[in-house]
């Protein structure tokens, strides 16, 4: 809908600049152009905002004057982004940048943000979230380089970029004191080391990813549970060689509201009880929890009353009970059921489960 309105936008300029006397032309640019763009540009995707740039030069006037508009850079996805984000940054406009938006761009590298760094113009001190997945061409020296340039970064993805160690968590420790938001799934060398100086630095932290940082134990991400005790969401999808001793300690987190343990194999019944105590959770995925039975789920039930989200997708020691405890205390509260693959479960047709929970939309979280 919104490029329909910029491409209608762009045709009416056009169309009325041939059709009007230059005066009226004149005063339609003076007038109406700025109120119009006013209104429309908040709702475009920057992309078009800065298409409409080139409509006119009352266009551009009015866009750059407007500072809301330059506090989001999106490279996502683009071709040559290291030269791109070198010359956004270099105009005037992006000077109050909140938002970088890199994730699967291309051409980016550690040497265009080593550049950035020696550009005595270039500040991000205004920039909040950072988003570098997969850009598999930065590595720890480029991390350094980018950080630094930015000390109150408060959200910080880093997904799918393999090459990075526990360096990079040092300098990130380093530059940015106030992060809130970490994504470091898929960064398969990032050990205990790198964790525990996570769980040293930020205190406040929120959200925190680890999705297949499979160098991870028990001993290294007890650092992070002990000591972040304000975090909200908990991503450990993948990571299956953690123990209940883990388990146990999320259960202390009182602000849990997104738990996701997919293929925890080592999970019990006993870590899942301790996990209830999160009486605030909303979405919690238990897929390939193959060690959980009813106990485990009734647990949950009665002690987490907000779940809207529940996969119990592949677990084959539940039954029709640990449904009979949900519904008894989550029946108006669960809007996803996933109970695919559990074979104990005898009443999981759309219609039974409709019958317990009458707010189910979701029969399916994994395919």
């Amino acid at each position: 809908m919104a490029k329909q309105n910029f491409h209608g936008l762009c045709a009416r300029f056009s169309s009325d600049s041939k059709m009007a006397s230059p005066a009226a032309d004149q005063a339609w640019c003076r007038d109406t152009v700025p109120r119009v763009m006013e209104l429309v540009s908040p709702h475009l995707p920057q992309r078009d905002a800065c298409a409409l740039l080139a409509v006119s030069p009352w266009c551009y006037r009015t866009l750059v004057a407007n500072p809301r508009l330059w506090e989001v850079l999106d490279l996502r996805e683009m071709k040559n982004a290291g030269n791109r984000l070198i010359s956004a940054l270099s105009l005037e406009r992006y000077r109050h940048l909140k938002i970088l938006n890199l994730e699967f761009a291309q051409d980016i590298e550690d040497r265009h943000f080593i550049h950035l760094n020696e550009m005595s113009r270039i500040s991000l001190e205004n920039l909040e979230l950072l988003n570098l997945n997969a850009c598999q061409k930065i590595s720890d020296k480029g991390i350094e380089a980018v950080t630094s340039l930015c000390p109150n970064l408060r959200a910080l993805s880093i997904y799918w970029i393999v090459g990075l160690t526990d360096l990079c968590i040092v300098h990130i420790t380093k530059n940015c004191k106030q992060i809130l938001d970490l994504n470091l799934s898929g960064c398969k060398n990032i050990s205990d080391k790198g964790i525990r100086l996570i769980g040293n630095s930020y205190r406040a932290l929120q959200k925190l990813n680890i999705t297949r940082c499979v160098k991870l134990t028990d001993d290294g991400v007890h650092e992070v549970f002990q000591k972040c005790s304000s975090l909200e969401s908990l991503n450990l999808y993948a990571l299956s060689s953690f123990t209940d001793k883990v388990y146990k300690e999320i259960g202390s987190l009182a602000n849990l509201k997104f738990l996701d343990l997919c293929g925890a194999q080592n999970l019990t019944d006993d870590g899942l009880a301790c996990i209830s105590k999160c009486g605030g959770l909303a979405y919690l995925n238990l897929t390939w929890c193959v060690r959980v039975t009813d106990a485990g789920v009734v647990a949950v039930a009665q002690g987490c009353q907000s779940l809207e989200l529940l996969s119990l997708f592949g677990i084959v020691g539940v039954t029709d009970a640990c449904l009979e405890a949900l519904s008894k205390y989550c029946s108006y509260s669960l809007t996803t059921l996933d109970v695919n693959g559990c074979i104990g479960i005898k009443r999981r047709s759309r219609d039974d489960l409709l019958k317990l929970f009458p707010l189910l939309s979701c029969f399916k979280v994994h395919s």
